[in-house]
């Protein structure tokens, strides 16, 4: 296997590693309870997806 000649700078490497952060999720408020939640999921605080209940959520 080929070895590289010469070692790669810092900077280099770091030009590279500019798309490895992680991001956060995009979120956004349920029209139902306006919470929020992530985008195109079912809302987990009141149970409503796309104007209709999907999930029976229990009250605490």
């Amino acid at each position: 296997m080929p070895n590289p000649k010469r070692r790669h700078s810092k900077t280099r490497r770091d030009k590279r590693r500019t798309h490895d952060a992680i991001t956060l999720p995009g979120l956004v408020e349920c029209p139902n309870c306006h919470e929020k939640k992530r985008a195109h999921r079912v809302c987990p605080a009141c149970g409503h997806y796309d104007g209709r209940v999907v999930l029976k959520v229990k009250e605490a």
